[in-house]
């Protein structure tokens, strides 16, 4: 027994859409008995956590279990064009541009295709180093779950009179394994029905890891996903607290499943976090909404029940508040040309391509140009090389001889390298200022409300607590965290025989 460490799990509390100021707010004018349990308890409290671009939560999730940005692990965002396939991939942006797309294989591309082909099967998995050291994991309702041991999913017969899938889906995940009615542990089935969308909700969550306290099987590590808050803050904006306090509930509801609340954090490490941030989205609908299908007239955009035709010009990755704008033919169509009619918007605040090494980097609401590649002579703060060249103030950069920190735009360099290598294809990403979202043919969108998958620190910054230790990750970014919560487990108390 380690006499420093006398806890024996690191359990994960990956809360949708926690964001600090909410957050902090929250605690002030409403009662939340487990967030301030946690926050008076709390060894850390870290407010400014670095989510990876584009700020969406498989993406998100990918980055955590890899501890790699997508230019290693391969899941761009939430919609990306495969250039292999000629094809859009879409995990789950609205029923309805999934039904355009084909909803069985939308459905096949989340369940299957994300964890065992997307996901790069050349880096590891925080569930697969794990069990190679002889160690115990979970993944409760998270997205993206790869692991080392053979699982399946079963499809309920309602769900396969839409989708014509096999009854079971074989899949790789961890040990302890839960994916809403699919894939659960519990025998329990409240909150697992058509209507509580088939278990992904906070109270399955809760449901299912209350289960493994009770049945005295909490493994080594634990990832909770609740997946609620992010509609709430979506319809309601990024200071909605009704949520929070809903989240506080049902924490309340998981530590009650322990002895007492103390006994909880004796024997456990606790990590709190969010995933991603929200930017407000204005109440002008006309004036909140970049639409692309207008703003890059007269190029032919592909459409999304048609799929790829001969003289189309143009394919649209939607996620949000970002988007990739992919050249079909950029011989003839060439990047430059798209991002300087994308310039035209002042409401387009990052519009980045690659040239071979180079990154480049213009903006819709400020002058000047930028571009920049790996290594160099300038080190951010992260201890990242970089050389640059142009106008800083485009990614509102603050150079100091050699020394380089970020402003609005978090580890801006290496979040937009990584994006801009994360799959093949010639393509520009965009991200809008706050207050605006891209919409396209079907897309979902939050006018007077909140949303993600932008570059600003709205979208990108989110709370981080932990209880039950002193150690901390070497930076405060989500791809740093894998490597520090595996030295975590390292430092367990071994479970008694």
């Amino acid at each position: 027994m380690s006499e420093n460490n006398p806890r024996e799990h690191v359990i994960m509390m990956m809360l949708d859409t926690l964001m600090d100021e909410p957050l902090q707010r929250a605690l002030e004018e409403e009662s939340l008995p487990a967030f301030q349990f946690f926050m008076e308890k709390a060894n850390h409290y870290y407010p400014d956590v670095v989510a990876p671009f584009p700020t969406m939560s498989v993406n998100v999730e990918s980055t955590f279990i890899t501890g790699h940005y997508s230019d290693q692990h391969h899941i761009p965002a939430l919609a990306w064009f495969n250039q292999k396939e000629q094809r859009i991939i879409n995990y789950g942006t609205h029923v309805i541009e999934q039904m355009k797309l084909g909803l069985s294989r939308c459905v096949y591309d989340t369940f299957y295709r994300l964890n065992n082909e997307h996901l790069n099967p050349n880096v590891t998995t925080i569930y697969e180093d794990l069990y190679q050291e002889g160690k115990t994991a979970a993944s409760v309702n998270a997205l993206v779950y790869r692991g080392p041991v053979e699982n399946e999913l079963k499809l309920p017969r309602l769900l396969r009179l839409f989708v014509p899938l096999d009854r079971t889906i074989p899949t790789k995940g961890p040990s302890h394994f839960v994916y809403g009615k699919f894939s659960k542990m519990s025998p329990w089935t409240k909150y697992s029905h058509v209507w509580n969308k088939y278990g992904f909700n906070n109270h399955f969550s809760i449901q299912e890891f209350t289960y493994f306290v009770e049945q005295d099987m909490i493994p080594h590590f634990s990832i909770v996903y609740l997946p609620d808050h992010d509609k709430r803050v979506h319809k309601h904006g990024r200071m909605d607290l009704k949520g929070i306090k809903q989240m506080d509930e049902q924490l309340q509801q998981l530590l009650n499943a322990f002895s007492s609340w103390e006994e909880a954090l004796e024997r456990n490490i606790w990590i709190l976090m969010g995933d991603n941030g929200q930017a407000t989205v204005g109440e002008n609908k006309e004036q909140a909404l970049v639409d692309l299908r207008r703003l890059l007239e007269p190029w032919k955009i592909t459409k999304l029940r048609k799929g790829v035709q001969p003289d189309d010009q143009i394919v649209l990755g939607m996620n949000l508040r970002s988007c990739f704008v992919y050249s079909l033919h950029p011989d003839v169509l060439p990047l430059d040309e798209i991002a300087k009619k994308l310039q035209s918007d002042a409401r387009i605040e990052v519009i980045a391509w690659k040239e071979q090494e180079w990154i480049h980097v213009i903006s819709g609401d400020k002058q000047g140009t930028l571009r920049f590649k790996e290594n160099g002579n300038v080190k951010d703060v992260y201890e990242q090389m970089w050389t640059i060249e142009g106008d800083t103030t485009v990614l509102d950069l603050n150079v100091n001889g050699s020394k380089l920190s970020f402003g609005e735009y978090p580890d801006a360099l290496k979040r937009l390298h990584s994006c801009l290598h994360s799959h093949d294809g010639d393509y520009v990403v965009c991200a809008t200022k706050p207050g605006h979202e891209f919409i396209g043919e079907s897309t979902p969108h939050h006018e007077n409300g909140a949303s993600h998958g932008g570059f600003h620190n709205d979208d990108s910054l989110i709370p981080l607590l932990v209880a039950g230790t002193e150690s901390q990750p070497p930076f405060l970014r989500i791809v740093d965290l894998k490597t520090w919560i595996l030295q975590l487990t390292r430092e367990l108390k071994e479970r008694s025989e």
